[in-house]
Formats: structure tokens, sequence, C-alpha cells
């Protein structure tokens, strides 16, 4: 994949893993414009990256990206790169009876059915285009669960076999589906949980993932795994049963504090 002279939409990309995509995309010559649900996010967004183009939009909501779709075709009609990043993670005790019905469900909202309605709206314009790409961003969860998150990592296992299912239909079109499944990654989407609830691991910088992925693409490696999502994939193949336990340790922590 050419990884320079693309008009490329990121959604979410006011911080964390999609701020980081548009600077990097930006200083390789790209046009890049960002969505997110919060103004004065996307305001200082603007400020540290001058020529990021902004619109607030909320990924997860249909009549939004119908309309973020009729603004950004008609004004940057080259477009030809979608990332689907926007994301939420919540640590979740399904102990709660309190949990609301609809709150409960919002994850996959954000995580699965946005990204699925994103692409369904854009995808005749990526055709029409000479060449184009989707990045679906998954997680390293994806394949093997965290139990404290169960929402979240029950969405990402469902954007992986989606992405994978999108990838065949589009096998003969010239539109390229990538998938990329960050691990632990040094973000603010983990910044309500500690070290124990992430089983140890350490967070990789995400200037680091993110160049990773970018290097991915250029080699048209279709499914990228930066760090341990490698090993997890891995783990969950050769021992399931052994990596699911070792994730399964902090319910025990958060059973344990709600029984406090």
């Amino acid at each position: 994949m050419n990884m320079s002279g693309n008009t490329v939409l990121i959604t979410g990309g006011s911080s964390g893993i999609g701020f980081e995509f548009a600077s990097q995309l930006l200083k390789l010559g790209n046009t890049v414009i960002i969505t997110g649900r919060d103004q004065a996010r996307l305001d200082a967004a603007k400020k540290k990256l001058p020529t990021v183009h902004t619109f607030q939009s909320d990924a997860g909501d249909p009549q939004a990206i119908t309309d973020l779709y009729a603004a950004v075709v008609k004004q940057f009609p080259k477009l030809n790169v979608l990332i689907n990043n926007a994301g939420v993670m919540r640590r979740i005790n399904l102990h709660t009876a309190s949990n609301d019905l609809a709150d409960l469900n919002s994850e996959i909202v954000t995580n699965l059915s946005g990204p699925i309605w994103m692409v369904q709206q854009f995808l005749s314009h990526l055709k029409a285009q000479e060449s184009a790409a989707i990045i679906n961003v998954s997680s390293g969860l994806a394949f093997v669960p965290l139990p404290i998150s169960p929402i979240y990592c029950a969405a990402k296992a469902g954007m992986h076999s989606y992405t994978l299912s999108l990838r065949a239909q589009l096998k003969n079109t010239k539109v390229k589906v990538f998938e990329l499944a960050p691990p632990l990654t040094e973000t603010p989407l983990v910044d309500t949980f500690d070290s124990a609830d992430m089983a140890g691991s350490k967070a990789m910088p995400v200037s680091d993932m993110v160049s990773f992925a970018i290097k991915s693409m250029k080699s048209d490696h279709y499914e990228i795994r930066p760090g341990q999502s490698n090993a997890l994939k891995m783990m969950s193949r050769i021992a399931p049963n052994f990596i699911f336990s070792q994730l399964s340790k902090s319910v025990d922590r958060m059973l344990g504090q709600a029984k406090q």
C-alpha cells in the first residue's frame, strides 16, 4: 500500500491511536480528516496538528454517519482511506443488578456497529477510487478476552470476524482491508484500569504501535498484530486455557472488591 498522497478519514482521531495515526500520516504527505464527538477535543487536536481537518460526528450514530458521509465526500472527493478507530473500553462487573441495559450495549454500538455502518456508508465511494483501503482497529483481546471487560472484548472479537468476511467479499475490488489489533497501548482508553487489571502487561508506546502499523500496511500485511497481540493470537491456538486463565486473574480481584 502506498502510504503517502492519500486522503484519510479517521474516526476517534482527537486522541490516542487515532490522533497518532493523524500525526504520522500527515508527516508522510497525506490529507487527514479526523472525527470525534467532543468539539473541544477536536479543537485541541487541531491546535497540535494545524493541517488536520476536523468534523464533529458520533461514530455510533447512524444518522451522524450519513451526515458525515455527505459532508466529507463533498469536500474531499478523493477520500480513499477509512480508519475505523473510535472505541471505548470499560471495566464491567456483570453481577451488578443495576447495570442499565442500553448502557451495557454502548460498547457494541461504538466498537462494532459503528464501524460496520461506516464501511457500508463509505464503501461505494471507496470502490470508485483508483486505490483504497479500510483499516478496522480491533484489539489483541479479540483473540483472548480479558473477562473484566466482557462487552469490549466481545465487540472486538466481532470486529475481527467481520473484517475477515469483509476482506473476502472485497477480494475482487481495489479496496484493501486491514485489521489492526493493538496490544495494551499507552492511550486514554485504558486510563481507568491499573496494571493489576491488565494482568501485569506493559503498555506499548502509541507512537511505536502506530509506526509498526504503518510499516505493516506498506508491506500489505493485512492482519497487523503489534507486540503482545501477536503472542495472544499464538497462545490462543497453542495454549488457550492457559492464556485465558492468566487474563482471568483480575476477575477474582474485581469480585473480591465487590464483596467488601
